[in-house]
Order: structure tokens, then sequence, then C-alpha cells
């Protein structure tokens, strides 16, 4: 998949060992950048769930549209679908199949969202 970022700030963070250490610390670091790696070696959205280790899920509520990965708990990679239009089926889910490419949103603790 083809990976974008939602800053510019986001995309240099991420792009560096030594920021993403910087902000995150070593462990979580290794994490994104394997969760990274990852995203952009997979044909589609769907692949990922065939990699259990991170156990891609979509969100709901006030994050619906939104799809986590698991970091160091209780921090998740989030990220959502940039392809524009939306794959969708025809239920109006996200046809994860034809999702080509990831618009990374940062890391957050969604539990108490």
């Amino acid at each position: 998949m083809q990976l974008f970022f939602k800053t510019g700030k986001l995309a240099k963070q991420f792009n560096s060992d030594r920021e993403l250490k910087r902000a995150h610390g070593d462990r979580q670091a290794e994490l994104i950048r394997e969760c990274l790696d990852d995203l952009g070696a997979v044909e589609c959205l769907a692949d990922m769930w065939t990699l259990p280790q991170h156990r891609c899920h979509q969100l709901t509520g006030n994050l619906k549209g939104v799809f986590s990965l698991d970091l160091v708990h209780p921090y998740r990679l989030l990220f959502r679908s940039a392809d524009d239009p939306l794959p969708q089926l025809e239920d109006g889910g996200i046809d994860l199949a034809w999702v080509r490419s990831a618009e990374i949103l940062g890391v957050e603790n969604t539990h108490g969202k």
C-alpha cells in the first residue's frame, strides 16, 4: 500500500528513527516501524488481517472509518484509507480488498475516547 501522513511534522518524525525514538521510546518506535513496514508491503488493507501480530481493526463511534494497529498497550497506530473515492461495499462498509493507500494519523490511546 501507498502511505501518506496527516502532517509534514508527522512524516518527518515517522521517517526518522532518531525522532521516532525520541517521541515514543525505543520499544514503541520499533513497533511503529514494523507496522509501517508491513502496511507499506501489503497490496491492500485486507492483507493486514493475515498479520495477527498487529491486530488490525476498524474503530467505531467518533473514530468511525479509522483503523488501528496494536503498539505497546494501550497505544495504537491510527490510520484511514487515503483512497478517493473510498471503496465501499453495498452495505456502506469499507471494501478492504480495494483500499490501496493509507493516511497515517498518529499514535493514540483510543480506550479513553
